[in-house]
């Protein structure tokens, strides 16, 4: 895989949906063949990936989705921050259309300038595992990981290389 360079969501956005239906036909293919491999495949390249990518040059994730928070996220941020769950609740919280709980605003409210968190030794479950781009059963994820190439430079990547092998 190629050196992964920093772009906006703005230049993401834009490249998404520029291969867009590309990318929807070549995930219709993924769900009918269901390859045994993929995993292993999209495992190597987001290993590779983030072998010369570093998230604290991009924090897009951070800038312009909001995680969902569940109850023992909101616990452990709470604790962490020395706040009852009621006033962590009331001070950082939402309940967004689909009656999830997610940051009032954002950025995320415990991003840094320098783009570190802080709050990571305690961040929100979907921050731990976002991308999801090494997890099992990538396929169940594709559409979302579709969605995700609007934000992240390295799943926009991923897809473009998968679409090649």
């Amino acid at each position: 895989m190629q050196q992964i360079n920093y772009k906006t969501p703005e230049e993401l956005q834009f490249l998404t949906e520029k291969s867009r239906q590309e990318t929807a036909s070549f995930i219709r293919k993924l769900k009918k063949k269901k390859p045994k491999n993929l995993d292993d495949v999209v495992h190597e390249l987001h290993h590779e990936a983030f072998d010369s990518f570093s998230c604290l040059d991009c924090a897009n994730c951070c800038k312009t989705i909001g995680p969902r928070l569940t109850n023992k996220d909101i616990d452990r941020l709470a604790k962490h921050l020395k706040l009852k769950p009621s006033v962590f609740l009331e001070q950082y919280v939402k309940t967004d259309e689909d009656g999830d709980f997610v940051f009032k605003e954002r950025p995320c409210p415990f991003l840094l300038p320098d783009n570190y968190c802080m709050v990571y030794a305690s961040r929100p479950k979907a921050c731990r595992e976002y991308p999801h781009t090494d997890r099992k059963r990538f396929l169940q994820i594709l559409n979302l990981s579709h969605k995700n190439c609007e934000t992240c430079p390295v799943v926009y990547e991923i897809f473009e290389e998968l679409k090649k092998k």
